[in-house]
């Protein structure tokens, strides 16, 4: 998605969105409680192939950090190094997990992470188009989206906030500050300043590899911020703004300026409902013994 929102829980537990199972999976907290104590499927980590062009190499997903990937497969071979947990605990759980503990690291809330995912068994780039939100998508295409995968707008504004954290490319918002129609080159809906910091950072023919941070204010903090930057403009991307300057979706993100509180209950409840997406259990999914290849 060109971006890394959330490190692990934008990017990667949405990626359950693109293979989409109506199998009603009973996941819960305490699910390794006797086998092992200690959204996603998983897919993302898979690595390419000569004959298949995996997910985490679609243009979309450019800004998945390899540190992150890194994280998930040491913790996946710890655990594996314990007998009694052997191929008992999926990738797709540690990823899970993985994305709980980097909100919390980031002094966001914590929240139980509901358990027993199966690991996804297909990996293709051509299955992300279409299933992620883009850096352009307004509201109506926002909710479409959210709203396949049974997410309320509310939802849908509480895990856009997954911003508050993490990097993107220039490339994704050059035409917002040089080509953005005929009549503005720049969009007027972006703070002035911010414009220049903006330009500053990704001048005209950038390195494709230079990034820039998704909150310009607390980029390392996982808070509200992210909603008084809309009421600032200041937000990075297209369908980061559009939340504020949609009469539609701007009360929700003045309650969460206001409220610290009441957006992290929010995206409690919105994570939680994400990870219930698209989940693998059974003979739907497997248990990985290398979360990068499927075995």
């Amino acid at each position: 998605m060109a971006r890394f929102g959330l490190v692990l829980a934008m990017a990667l537990c949405l990626t359950i969105s693109v293979f989409p199972d109506t199998t009603t999976a009973q996941l819960k907290p305490n699910f390794y409680g006797k086998s092992c104590p200690n959204g996603c499927d998983a897919s993302v980590l898979i690595q390419s192939t000569p004959n298949n062009k995996a997910e985490k190499d679609h243009p979309d997903n450019v800004s998945l950090a390899g540190d992150g990937f890194d994280v998930v497969i040491k913790a996946k071979k710890a655990i594996d190094a314990i007998p009694s947990c052997r191929n008992k605990v999926s990738c797709a759980d540690i990823l899970a997990l993985a994305t709980r503990d980097v909100i919390v690291a980031a002094k966001g809330p914590s929240y139980k992470v509901e358990l027993g995912r199966r690991d996804g068994l297909v990996s293709t780039a051509a299955s992300v188009n279409g299933n992620l939100p883009g850096p352009n998508d307004n509201v109506d295409k926002l909710n479409k989206l959210f709203a396949k995968n049974k997410l309320t707008q509310d939802d849908m504004i509480a895990l856009s906030a997954a911003h508050t954290l993490g990097f993107a490319h220039c490339s994704k918002v050059a035409n917002r500050i040089y080509n953005f129609n005929r009549t503005h080159p720049v969009d007027p809906t972006i703070n002035k300043a911010y414009v220049k910091e903006l330009q500053a950072a990704c001048p005209k023919k950038v390195d494709p590899r230079i990034a820039i941070n998704m909150d310009p204010v607390t980029p390392r903090t996982f808070d509200n911020v992210y909603f008084k930057n809309l009421q600032g403009g200041k937000g990075l991307f297209t369908s980061d703004q559009v939340l504020f300057t949609d009469r539609r979706s701007r009360p929700t993100v003045d309650a969460w300026a206001k409220s610290s509180p009441a957006f992290n209950a929010a995206f409690v409840k919105a994570m939680t409902k994400l990870g219930r997406v698209g989940v693998k259990v059974g003979r739907n999914g497997n248990i990985r013994r290398d979360c990068g290849a499927f075995n």
